[in-house]
């Protein structure tokens, strides 16, 4: 309970921070923006079309009765526009950060600033940076694919697929937007993905705490836009508990690190 809380106040710690640095705020806006009239158009033209792909997918049910047959495609259609929901959720922010690399990266690196700076930064070229963040953005989402099925499909079965394939959907949304918005930080310090993905996987907790509600957030139409430079920040302070790195002295009150209480933190290993 206790990483909960503080996945929690981590997002909430770096909705703060963007807000008292209104620049920063308004320098992570605009990827975010773009990145919404997509999807927005995206989601749009699957809403139209989802009853033609529901057909399409269910061709057993054409010798059916009407009342069953638009029953079927009629829930089919559902799950499939709920299911794309949930992935885009996920994807908003890869394909966000995509767009914005050099916003967001500026913007993490200003908040490690105001927290003592980053040990073991790496230094790589923009176009190696972006190369990285997409190929790592492909191997999430295929992560995610491996759960988001088998929950499409659980998702038809009585009773469970109402109640606990929803709750399923959102811890693993939450989970993989978690890993996602922490890979700005965790690429300066030249972590790998699947590092990432093991460092997450310790806590998880933490990582639900930070990413579940940010999904929920993400659910309200136009709300991702605003929250995103604040997630961008929110990870990056997360990281630094990942990796055992102290606050600054200066800095407001947050969660203690990684290592037991009383220890010395640890320097962060060399991934590269």
């Amino acid at each position: 309970m206790r990483d909960l809380g503080a996945g929690l106040r981590y997002l909430g710690r770096g909705q703060r921070w963007v807000l008292t640095h209104g620049r920063w705020f308004g320098f992570g806006l605009l990827p975010a923006l773009i990145t919404l009239v997509l999807y927005a158009a995206a989601l749009t033209a699957l809403g139209f079309y989802a009853d033609d792909i529901a057909a399409w997918a269910t061709p057993f049910a054409d010798d059916w009765g009407s009342t069953g047959r638009m029953l079927t495609r009629g829930v089919f259609a559902v799950m499939l526009w709920l299911a794309v929901l949930m992935l885009a959720v996920v994807t908003f922010a890869a394909v966000a950060l995509l767009i914005g690399e050099p916003f967001y990266e500026k913007l993490s690196e200003k908040v490690e600033e105001s927290e003592g700076g980053t040990s073991g930064a790496v230094e790589q070229p923009l176009w190696r940076e972006v190369w990285t963040a997409l190929t790592d953005s492909l191997y999430v989402l295929s992560r995610t694919l491996l759960f988001t099925v088998p929950l499409f499909f659980l998702g038809f079965v009585p009773v469970i697929g109402q109640t606990v394939v929803p709750v399923l959907g959102f811890c693993v949304s939450g989970f993989f937007l978690t890993l996602e918005l922490t890979s700005v930080a965790m690429q300066r310090r030249g972590v790998p993905v699947r590092e990432r993905l093991r460092m997450l996987r310790s806590r998880k907790a933490l990582a639900l705490g930070f990413g579940v509600p940010l999904t929920l957030a993400f659910l309200v139409p136009l709300l991702a836009v605003p929250l995103m430079p604040g997630a961008v920040a929110g990870a990056t302070f997360l990281v630094r508990d990942l990796m055992g790195e102290r606050p600054h002295p200066d800095a407001g009150a947050t969660p203690p690190p990684y290592p037991a209480h009383g220890t010395q933190a640890p320097p962060p290993p060399a991934w590269h």
